[in-house]
């Protein structure tokens, strides 16, 4: 059995609950398809990371514009509404969090694609991001999940050796690219999934 002695959280989908959807569903009238096609097509993933990577939101912003100029309303409504997808923290895991950081036992990170220029929105709102010993956020770095250059910065900046930690991402694209470098990885999926797959590595709540 491995010893582990550092966490490493994904903010997220695993302790936040932030989704685009709580402002695009309302946009297109509860159709679901509509809504999708848009973030398929317009608003998509890898666009929104870009930003993430350090890219200004305003000067995003404009550019998809200049691209889809019929669609301005809404894509200037993806960040312009950004804190209305901020949803309320994963209570469960935040619980979790808790219990890992009051045993005293664990170095405990976070490791998080965001946009610098709204993280410290979630930094207001969540108390709960206050209790880590670091934080590594992508916007801030000018790199993201799931290259590799971000997990090198978190191992070096906060110390870790790759081999007795553990990361914990809802993303498998992240996990899979922490693997590669010798960190183990938890797909998450839920807390009480957390909590059983944290018992493999001889973590018990």
């Amino acid at each position: 059995m491995k010893t582990i002695d550092t966490i490493i959280f994904d903010l997220g989908g695993v302790l936040i609950d932030w989704n685009p959807e709580y402002v695009f569903l309302d946009v297109f009238n509860g159709d679901r398809k509509k809504m999708q096609w848009f973030f398929d097509n317009i608003c998509t993933s890898d666009w929104n990371e870009n930003q993430d990577a350090g890219y200004p939101l305003a000067k995003a912003t404009k550019e998809r514009v200049a691209l889809f100029p019929e669609w301005k309303n809404e894509i200037e409504m993806f960040y312009g509404q950004w804190e209305t997808m901020l949803g309320d923290a994963i209570s469960g895991t935040v619980d979790i969090l808790k219990k890992l950081i009051d045993s005293k036992q664990y170095k405990v990170v976070a490791l998080t694609n965001w946009s610098a220029e709204t993280f410290p929105i979630a930094l207001k709102k969540f108390d709960f991001l206050h209790w880590f010993d670091g934080i590594l956020v992508s916007g801030e770095e000018n790199t993201r999940k799931p290259f590799g250059e971000i997990y090198h910065l978190t191992l070096n900046r906060f110390n870790i050796k790759a081999a007795h930690s553990v990361f914990i991402d809802d993303n498998l694209r992240n996990i899979n690219a922490a693997n590669n470098l010798g960190i183990n990885g938890i797909h998450f999926n839920s807390p009480n999934q957390l909590i059983q797959q944290l018992k493999t590595f001889n973590i018990n709540l």
